[in-house]
């Protein structure tokens, strides 16, 4: 896994966290705790423990590069751990005073990183995931338009399929263009009829990265009249150094404080554990749709506390504490900035996907997208049978390289409208993969000749 050197700071960080922490309740007295303490048996049962997680891919490692996987800062694995031990829920102020304000503290640094909250007015707050988040986002639309149309673009993540079901909103996919992007000219003859409430545009598609034309799709809001809702759960980080980016995708990026509501998961590019999503709505007032009576307990505070914004009740403090220390650290700004270092990191993993994109165009074994990667992901078919995708991936494997396999549709590849395509897909989102693009070439070059 990491180095000795790094496994030792991140004991160090808790050790010193866990000192201070102590010190602050150090006024309480003494008690016998039930916990288990060391012993034997607490041993050999994380040693079973460990022994068990080593059935796993190597996530952490830069010679994975295939779904969206890569491993917490050591800051925000240190902060979680020793917010566990007090395991605060951030549902409301009583159950997690400091987690709460911490939470809120964070929350407001991402609404800034999109151009919200310089001036308050905002509502936003964490959640277990971007699945939730988009729930919370689509039903607030559905309580602002009810009845009416959802739409997304066919390459749009299946949640939100699965979460009108879920809520009993109508929903309809629209065409892609051959870039996997949401095509205009298609939503626009969806939105002719007059029945759509909610546009969902996707900023970093799972499946190729793509980047939906967010800003022509705000115009097109000023005809028709729509919410729009961007699920940014892959993507939105990268709108810090979106002047690295495409023309369509910056613009896209640019436009972002336009919009109704936002989903960003930190548990992906943020640096942070699962069970941290993250969705903000520009309108403040739509906390109306969420107000509840609770019967007991939340009475300390005279202030809205975060269980009255959110349609789940306990949620982790542990998960807050680690996303505010990781962004004191990491402050959310752009690559040219003084602590722009949270920013370096995604160019980095841009890098290294624009120098495997150009590597597979210059081999003929090889068929990237002839657009190319908008973001960190890259996807290419293989030359000759239709098989081979699988046989490469197989074979990567077996010599430490891991990526993913996806289904496409053949007009991506300018083929068969009705074709599927099988291609090898790779995610670049570890600032480690710019450093070893080389060795993951070697691999994938082996595998390949297999």
């Amino acid at each position: 896994m990491n180095g000795t050197d790094e496994k030792d700071e991140w004991i160090g960080l808790l050790r010193d966290g866990l000192e201070r922490l102590e010190q602050g309740f150090a006024s309480l007295p003494e008690y016998a705790s039930s916990a288990v303490a060391k012993s034997p048996q607490a041993s050999a049962v994380m040693a079973q423990v460990a022994s068990r997680l080593t059935d796993n891919y190597p996530y952490f490692h830069p010679l994975y590069a295939g779904q969206m996987l890569k491993p917490p800062h050591p800051v925000a694995q240190a902060a979680y751990a020793l917010a566990m031990t007090i395991n605060p829920n951030n549902h409301a102020r009583d159950g997690g005073r400091a987690s709460s304000a911490m939470e809120m503290e964070a929350v407001a640094e991402i609404a800034r990183m999109f151009g919200w909250g310089e001036a308050g007015g905002f509502l936003g707050h964490l959640t277990s995931g971007g699945t939730f988040a988009n729930l919370e986002a689509l039903w607030v639309s559905s309580q602002l338009a009810p009845g009416k149309l959802v739409v997304a673009s066919e390459q749009a993540h299946y949640t939100h399929r699965r979460i009108t079901a879920v809520l009993g909103i109508p929903f309809e996919a629209v065409r892609c263009d051959d870039r996997g992007r949401m095509d205009v000219n298609a939503l626009e003859d969806a939105l002719r009829r007059g029945n759509v409430g909610t546009v969902v545009a996707t900023l970093g598609t799972t499946a190729l990265g793509a980047v939906d034309p967010l800003a022509e799709i705000l115009a097109l809001r000023e005809r028709y009249g729509f919410r729009v809702h961007v699920d940014a759960a892959y993507g939105g980080y990268f709108r810090l150094i979106r002047s690295d980016l495409g023309e369509s995708a910056a613009s896209a990026f640019e436009s972002m404080e336009r919009v109704d509501s936002i989903v960003v998961d930190p548990h992906k590019h943020g640096l942070q554990p699962y069970g941290c999503g993250c969705v903000l709505f520009r309108d403040a007032g739509v906390g109306r749709f969420y107000k509840h009576d609770s019967p007991y307990t939340y009475f300390t505070s005279t202030e809205l506390h975060l269980g009255e914004i959110s349609l789940e009740c306990s949620r982790a403090g542990a998960a807050a504490v680690a996303l505010w220390a990781t962004q004191k650290l990491l402050p959310l700004v752009g690559p040219g900035e003084p602590e722009g270092g949270f920013a370096r990191g995604l160019a980095a993993g841009r890098r290294a996907a624009l120098e495997l994109d150009c590597r597979l165009r210059e081999d003929p074994r090889f068929s990237p997208l002839p657009c190319g990667p908008e973001l960190d992901i890259v996807v290419w078919r293989v030359s000759g049978a239709s098989n081979q995708a699988q046989q490469i991936f197989e074979a990567c494997e077996a010599c430490g390289l891991h990526l993913a396999l996806v289904q496409l549709p053949g007009r991506f590849f300018e083929a068969n409208e009705s074709e599927r395509v099988q291609c090898l897909r790779s995610v670049l989102m570890k600032p480690e993969h710019e450093e070893w693009l080389p060795e993951i070439w070697r691999r994938l070059s082996v595998a390949a000749e297999r």
